[in-house]
């Protein structure tokens, strides 16, 4: 994916996400049931991972060189990540 196209795909997710949490937001102060609060929330869960997915990619892509400093901190940001 060119540059251009992973700065416009990750702006449209997090879009997306800022949306789903003041719908959740809506949902909580409308008393919405709880069940259907933690489905949303686990979407939004999901979104966000996907997000930082891409970012990891582009950055293992774009900032990791082959060479031992650039692998360890590709290691320290997945171990972050996973977190």
């Amino acid at each position: 994916m060119e540059k251009e196209e992973v700065i416009k795909n990750i702006n449209t997710r997090l879009k997306r996400i800022e949306g789903q949490v003041t719908g959740i937001e809506k949902m909580f102060n409308d008393g919405a049931c709880c069940r259907d609060m933690l489905v949303q929330i686990a979407a939004v869960r999901a979104a966000l991972n996907r997000v930082g997915s891409i970012i990891l990619q582009n950055y293992a892509k774009s900032c990791v060189i082959e060479n031992e400093d650039s692998i360890e901190e590709l290691i320290k940001t997945l171990d972050m990540f996973l977190k």
